[in-house]
């Protein structure tokens, strides 16, 4: 388990919370207290195969306290999470995040999830993540079908959309933001001398992202001032999705942090995503989200891809 997985396993235990580590960069957090009578407290499985599991894909860099404070979202109206963290050389030479979205698209048909309706939230590079799992599911869908069907709804907060300089300049503020200049003209020069290797790539799972086999209703968070993300492009692949038929909530703040939309605009983030939730119309849903407040445990606005 990395570090950061380990701290937060270690910050939700205290709440009734069963953190199982499935793999280095995957862990399954059971929520004992959803009030489902059929958990397994020793194996870890649910026998109730119809409770939804929230798939939380972070961005890079993330701290477990924030991560910590969007699982909470989650345990408090009685999902199960698992998140899958994502590593910066997965987006660098993108073969390797085919293999990590394969096997993640493998995890999601194990045993232990293959019936559970699923829903999405990723942030920033997690929402490439799930692209390069759609890539695999694109070339099958009929393989995959069940998948997408078991898809019930998306979040995607603070997606990285826009130009190779745009992933050049997010990746450098990621890794090394003293850097940053230097470490994106690199970038963008290690792209260009890869560009079948990156460049065609990235198009190629952005297409797939844009015509995506999933159609289950989104919902959209961005802002205006994002430098790791350009909201024309957002909203483009916004109208676009919306003429393929896919239900689209979105929410753009003129100013705001990248996937820090939760710390800087707390109880109207809250609000909508209880609204989306709640239009999905899937059990449990134990709490409502909007009137709460969250325990401030760090600056969500750091270390952000």
């Amino acid at each position: 388990m990395t570090a950061a997985a380990a701290m937060l396993s270690r910050s939700v235990l205290s709440r009734g919370i069963t953190a199982h580590r499935l793999s280095k960069n995957v862990t399954f957090y059971m929520n004992e207290v959803s009030g489902c009578p059929n958990n397994n407290r020793e194996s870890g499985e649910h026998n109730n195969n119809n409770k939804p599991l929230m798939l939380m894909l972070p961005w890079l860099g993330s701290r477990p306290q924030a991560v910590a404070k969007y699982c909470d979202i989650y345990f408090r109206t009685g999902f199960d999470v698992l998140v899958v963290e994502s590593e910066v050389q997965e987006f660098l030479w993108p073969r390797w995040g085919l293999d990590h979205g394969k096997r993640l698209l493998e995890l999601l048909h194990s045993e232990r999830f293959v019936s559970r309706p699923l829903l999405v939230h990723a942030f920033s590079i997690g929402g490439f993540t799930f692209a390069q799992l759609l890539v695999h599911v694109s070339q099958d869908t009929q393989k995959y079908q069940a998948l997408t069907q078991r898809i019930k709804g998306q979040v995607y907060d603070s997606l990285v959309v826009g130009s190779v300089e745009t992933m050049a300049g997010g990746l450098a503020k990621t890794i090394f933001p003293r850097w940053k200049t230097l470490v994106k003209q690199v970038s963008l020069l290690y792209f260009d001398m890869f560009k079948r290797q990156t460049v065609d790539h990235f198009n190629t799972t952005l297409d797939v992202f844009w015509n995506s086999p999933v159609t289950a209703p989104a919902l959209f968070f961005f802002c205006e001032n994002d430098a790791l993300s350009d909201p024309r492009a957002m909203e483009e692949m916004i109208d676009h999705m919306r003429k393929r038929g896919v239900d689209i909530t979105a929410k753009k703040w003129e100013d705001s942090t990248h996937a820090g939309h939760l710390k800087r605009h707390q109880q109207e983030y809250l609000s909508i995503l209880d609204v989306f939730l709640h239009s999905l119309r899937l059990a449990p849903l134990k709490a409502k989200m909007g009137g709460g407040s969250i325990k401030e445990e760090t600056n969500l606005g750091e270390r952000n891809s």
